[in-house]
């Protein structure tokens, strides 16, 4: 049932993050088509997967910004009596940014991760099929990195996801 779980809960991010109210209708939101945009996210560029961007780069060739979503942790910590399942799962998305000057790319991977913050406060509750978001989350900045174009840099948005299953 776990498996299956962590699977399930990858494909609901994922489908929140292309969705209508995804993380290019923030990015859109955020830039309004200015000089500094930096451009939407396409949905092949979403991948429901936990690789290493030098190694899904050799792999399967990427196209920034990448966007991978995978499922960290489960919990079953029994919350509800009569449950087979009442916990959370952890999930992270990890959007990797690269381009070929240094100039910039924090600046332009922090849009993609607040207009990722804005898609997760929009979509606060009911997820279906026993989930449900109550909201929060934590980011991560990794350091600029020699990779990608020329350098790369990865921020790691984790959060939540309750779970109430039978």
């Amino acid at each position: 049932m776990t498996s299956k779980l962590g699977s399930a809960a990858t494909v609901k991010v994922v489908q929140r993050i292309t969705g209508p109210n995804g993380v290019n209708a923030g990015v859109g939101a955020l830039t309004q088509g200015g000089p500094d945009f930096v451009g939407l996210v396409a949905a092949s560029q979403v991948r429901a997967q936990n690789a290493a961007g030098a190694l899904a780069e050799r792999a399967q060739g990427v196209k920034y910004p990448a966007v991978n979503v995978y499922c960290e942790k489960i919990v079953n910590n029994l919350k509800e009596k009569f449950q087979t399942f009442s916990g959370q799962v952890q999930m992270a998305i990890e959007i990797q940014q690269s381009q070929d000057r240094l100039d910039g790319i924090e600046d332009s991977l922090e849009v993609y991760v607040d207009a990722t913050m804005q898609m997760l406060d929009g979509n606060r509750g009911d997820w279906g099929d026993g989930m449900y978001y109550a909201g929060g989350y934590e980011v991560a900045f990794g350091p600029v990195k020699q990779g990608g174009k020329n350098f790369i840099q990865v921020a790691k948005v984790t959060f939540e996801i309750g779970v109430n299953r039978n």
